[in-house]
């Protein structure tokens, strides 16, 4: 008997679902929320409200995508609604995010899984983000460690199967794309400022200035120091010249990305060194920045190490990453009630 779940992710800004049978995925379709850029942020009353607009709509097209799959006899909204009949279970996400964001998917879910009579599977955001490297070919081998790097979460994860996950480093203050995303904003770069820096460093030399590696031990991370200095830096040079960032800005993102990269990676490779585990992946948004792409697959070259990168598609917020966790909840059983709550901040 096939497994065929629907799933959905609404934990910040982005609304998605997903179909998910027998582990492939036939759909992942994403509305993403421009209404946050003249505030220089996501304010959580508007995501929210984007979300209850988006969800209806995000849901059928993924239903209907899904419903082209080989071996279906009809296409449309026909289809579409025979497919959601047809499914066994509804998965949601359930923490961390906006609670408001996370209300709306939550509610949803549940209304369909009680309509359909079918389980409800609650899924941990981060806990999909590694899961993440499970959707495509090729996949990494059990036990294997994955650095996840978003703009709440930076931590490194050691997986010793799809539902054993520990986490053996993280942030002690900022994460990572916190960090691309507040020095961005100092050079005066439109928000979302990450995927500008990556943008800007490609023609810059990353050698150029130097910003202080934060000396901290064991496998934690801590990106507060970084964007101090960063913030002193700028103030320094800008006053001796108000054309300091305009005049260098490729050399000084390309200079910011190397050491938040390096940053990363150097955890990285003392946590392969320390477990002896050779399968290493990357996840989450941040893992779309091109910089810690190639660093991160030169790393693994260097020390004989298999590296793994999800497809763009899957590093940023996407409900194809809920539906495959959901679908090894789906054979081990584990299922919530209609009681069951979405919640901000949640540990694994």
């Amino acid at each position: 008997m096939s497994i065929t779940i629907l799933a959905i992710e609404s934990s910040c800004d982005e609304t998605s679902a997903a179909v998910i049978r027998d582990g492939a995925i036939l759909s992942n379709f994403i509305a993403n929320q421009t209404v946050h850029e003249q505030y220089g942020g996501v304010v959580p009353e508007l995501a929210s409200r984007a979300h209850m607009q988006n969800i209806v709509p995000v849901i059928q097209a993924a239903l209907q995508k899904a419903a082209l799959a080989p071996g279906s006899e009809s296409t449309g909204e026909a289809a579409a609604h025979m497919l959601l009949q047809s499914v066994n279970a509804i998965a949601f996400t359930q923490a961390p995010g906006l609670i408001g964001s996370l209300l709306v998917g939550a509610q949803f879910a549940k209304s369909l899984a009680l309509s359909l009579n079918v389980p409800l599977i609650a899924v941990h955001h981060m806990q999909a983000h590694v899961l993440a490297n499970l959707i495509e070919d090729p996949k990494p081998e059990f036990p294997f460690l994955c650095l996840t790097v978003s703009g709440g979460h930076t931590q490194i994860v050691l997986c010793e199967s799809p539902l054993s996950l520990k986490v053996i480093g993280e942030t002690m203050d900022d994460a990572a794309g916190e960090a691309f995303d507040k020095s961005a904003k100092l050079l005066g770069l439109p928000y979302p400022g990450g995927p500008l820096i990556d943008k800007y460093a490609r023609a810059g030399n990353p050698n150029r200035f130097k910003f202080p590696e934060p000396q901290i031990p064991g496998l934690n991370f801590s990106f507060s120091g970084l964007k101090t200095a960063i913030l002193y830096f700028l103030q320094e040079n800008t006053a001796a010249n108000p054309r300091f960032v305009e005049e260098n800005l490729a050399d000084i993102c390309a200079s910011i990305q190397h050491r938040i990269v390096s940053i990363l990676l150097n955890k990285l490779k003392a946590a392969a060194l320390t477990t002896g585990i050779d399968q290493l992946c990357i996840a989450g948004g941040v893992s779309a920045n091109s910089g810690l792409r190639q660093a991160f697959t030169e790393m693994g070259e260097k020390y004989k190490w298999k590296t793994f990168i999800p497809a763009f598609q899957y590093c940023t917020d996407n409900a194809a990453m809920i539906a495959m966790t959901a679908h090894y909840k789906y054979l081990a059983g584990d299922f919530v009630d209609l009681s069951a709550s979405p919640t901000a901040r949640a540990e694994w």
